[in-house]
């Protein structure tokens, strides 16, 4: 592989904005390795995108298991060197609009260990790869229901505290890194996916777009912030 290659990584590749991600990724040149913990779904997605002549691989990787996500990391690191670019996308909505203190507990753990912890494993286990090239650009995928706001209306609870201490989780990651490392949290909308349903405006190709400027930043870009649609959020 060329020193010039960037290598990128996406959680939950395998469909709707994961699967758009890695598309777009490998259409600007990327090595893309698509990540999923279902290995059959993850293969079928990735053999699609190599159909169109995309230079994507696969690497099992379960978000809420710990270990599954050292074992990703120890495999990227043998099999490239380096990784250039994560994004963690990977999610999930468990809670409509049940109340928070009403909800089974197992949702809100649940949605936690997805939408929270999974992130935070996958930057304390990646991070140290781009540390040794002292480059990396890190996309959270959040939403607008992490804003500090929306924590004034009931409905959703579980899935907006997992939002809202991802977004912390960004901006305390974006004061401790060092070099030319930037990590940022972006909305991508309401999408038309398996979690957005049908009546979303967004496709997850426009929602892909909207997330991607943030992988090729300069070393001037931002650090630490919340953007939807490319603008920065006071959250």
């Amino acid at each position: 592989m060329s020193k010039d290659i960037k290598v990128a990584l996406v959680t939950g590749g395998n469909r709707g904005i994961g699967y758009e991600l890695v598309k777009q990724l490998a259409q600007k040149g990327f090595q893309v390795i698509l990540a999923s913990r279902n290995p059959e779904v993850g293969h079928e997605a990735t053999q699609k995108l190599k159909e169109l002549n995309l230079d994507v691989s696969f690497v099992v990787m379960d978000v809420d298991n710990q270990e599954s996500i050292r074992q990703a990391a120890i495999t990227v690191n043998e099999r490239y060197g380096r990784l250039d670019v994560l994004i963690n996308n990977a999610g999930v909505y468990l809670d409509e609009n049940e109340k928070l203190l009403t909800m089974d507990a197992s949702i809100l753990e649940k949605t936690m260990a997805t939408n929270f912890f999974g992130a935070y494993y996958c930057l304390y286990s990646f991070i140290p790869i781009m540390e040794k090239h002292g480059y990396g650009r890190i996309i959270n995928v959040s939403s607008g229901y992490g804003e500090m706001r929306e924590m004034s209306h009931q409905g959703v609870g579980a899935y907006k505290l997992s939002k809202l201490a991802l977004n912390g989780l960004t901006q305390l990651v974006a004061a401790e890194i060092k070099g030319d490392i930037k990590i940022n949290a972006v909305c991508p909308g309401w999408v038309s996916t398996d979690m957005g349903g049908p009546s979303a405006p967004k496709s997850p190709k426009q929602a892909a777009e909207s997330i991607l400027w943030l992988a090729t930043i300069g070393p001037e870009g931002p650090n630490g912030g919340f953007f939807r649609d490319g603008i920065r959020i006071d959250w």
